[in-house]
């Protein structure tokens, strides 16, 4: 699991330097495998405004002449072999001089014919990503000659964990936050949770924590009374003890990632892909909840999560045809599987380009039904990584709320009033602990303020 230390700081922002976080993390038992700093090279790299360009054609391969605007006066001219932009655009510009990620100085040369002075940027160029196929066009309106690294918040560091079995949660951020707050002793302010304060329906009104990108709202106090959500049927519900499942309209076709998401996402280790591809990993990567989207017009009829039957089959989102077991956990529509229940979506009901309504689900599988459909089909995933080590079922409304809000903010959707929450989780057991067993065991006093502190911060509920 790598955890960004900028992201990580949302949840506890007093934390110290990255490496100290690393050392604390290991005496919590934690395999901290790497720390480390990217970004903080890059020098010299601005924002610069396309003012023409010419295509210059040769032997080999065609390239454009472009100048660029890098300041309200004058401008730079260069050479350029990617043809995704055109006049007008911003666009990130090493002039010579700067320095790129893995100490690489730009230089003024001759080539083409020409002088080109500096280099117009790729994603991976700058340590974003990997895409190199183009170049890395900015917002209308970001800042002429503003310095890229800041702009985007380049410098980061990234600790890379070796998450063991029995410690599923660390597959999050929110896991690791609250590990760190715990060495430290500082707050851990817990991005599924907000509190209510008076005001709203029936006097309370819920009030997400600023700066928190995953922070949502109670789900009981957001749908209007009476409203329906969209059906679903759980018919094994020792193998699903909570599916909740939420749909948003009015998705804008071609919204994009921020920039600044889509850098978390890649130093996270996970492609940037869409928006709603996107909200589903951040999400994951931020709540270790995981998510999956499907394209509500590509559905037939209620959701019904049930184990496959004799002879089907499905195509995965890999693009697979699979032979299904009888023991395989599905998500099934009308027209028959439409999913490996928490290992894989089918391409049926994929999200693409042109879909503007997502049913969005959020659901809590069986670790040993994920786990053996996983491997019968030798098809590892995020989300069944996390599934297999355990998720806490109490995330599942929390982390679907995320969702509609950053498919609200990012792509212009809305939310439909209806929720589906259909919840077969045991009831809650109280256990009996008493205090001075941690003496016993542990060989030594322990008071029973610090006992009960330290309950609290690894999430118990402590009564008397």
């Amino acid at each position: 699991m790598k955890i960004v230390m900028s992201w990580l700081r949302e949840a506890v922002p007093a934390l110290p330097p990255a490496k100290a976080v690393a050392e604390a993390l290991i005496r919590a038992g934690f395999e901290v495998e790497a720390v480390e700093s990217v970004g903080h090279d890059l020098a010299g790299v601005v924002v610069g405004e396309v003012v023409s360009i010419e295509l210059v054609r040769t032997k080999k391969k065609d390239v454009r002449w472009v100048q660029v605007r890098v300041a309200e006066t004058g401008t730079r001219g260069v050479i350029c072999g990617a043809f995704n932009f055109e006049v007008g655009n911003r666009v990130a510009v090493a002039l010579p001089g700067a320095v790129l990620p893995g100490g690489f100085t730009i230089t003024a040369r001759k080539t083409y014919g020409q002088v080109s002075e500096g280099m117009i940027c790729s994603a991976s160029e700058l340590g974003i990503g990997d895409d190199h196929s183009g170049i890395l066009v900015l917002p209308p309106g970001t800042p002429l000659g503003a310095d890229v690294a800041e702009l985007l918040e380049l410098a980061d560091d990234v600790l890379d964990i070796a998450v063991t079995p029995d410690r599923g949660y660390g597959l999050s951020l929110r896991g690791i936050a609250r590990e760190a707050a715990t060495a430290f002793g500082l707050a851990f302010d817990d991005p599924a949770v907000v509190a209510a304060v008076p005001g709203g329906r029936d006097g309370v009104r819920e009030q997400a924590a600023p700066g928190h990108l995953e922070h949502v709202v109670p789900e009981q106090a957001v749908p209007e009374r009476g409203a329906v959500g969209y059906p679903v049927v759980v018919e094994d519900t020792a193998a699903c003890s909570r599916y909740v499942a939420r749909v948003v309209t009015g998705v804008r076709p071609g919204a994009v990632t921020p920039l600044r998401l889509a850098r978390r996402l890649a130093l996270s280790g996970m492609r940037p892909i869409s928006v709603p591809v996107d909200v589903t990993n951040l999400i994951m990567l931020g709540l270790g909840q995981p998510l999956h989207a499907f394209d509500r017009a590509k559905l037939s009829g209620p959701i019904v999560v049930r184990r496959a039957r004799d002879g089907e089959r499905l195509v995965t989102l890999d693009g697979v045809k699979r032979e299904l077991d009888p023991e395989d956990l599905v998500i099934a529509d009308d027209s028959g599987p439409v999913a490996l229940a928490g290992v894989m979506g089918g391409a049926s009901t994929e999200i693409s380009s042109d879909t503007t309504e997502i049913l969005i689900e959020a659901a809590h599988f069986d670790p040993v039904a994920v786990a053996r459909t996983a491997r019968r089909h030798q098809l590892g995933s995020e989300a069944s990584r996390r599934f297999e080590r355990g998720v806490d079922p109490a995330l599942a409304p929390a982390a679907a709320r995320a969702a509609l809000r950053l498919l609200a903010e990012l792509a212009g959707a809305t939310a439909e009033t209806g929720v589906t929450d259909i919840d077969h989780r045991p009831s809650p057991r109280t256990i009996t602990f008493p205090l001075a067993e941690t003496a016993r065991l542990g060989g030594r006093p322990y008071p029973e303020e610090v006992v009960r502190r330290r309950l609290v911060e690894v999430g118990c509920t402590v009564a008397d």
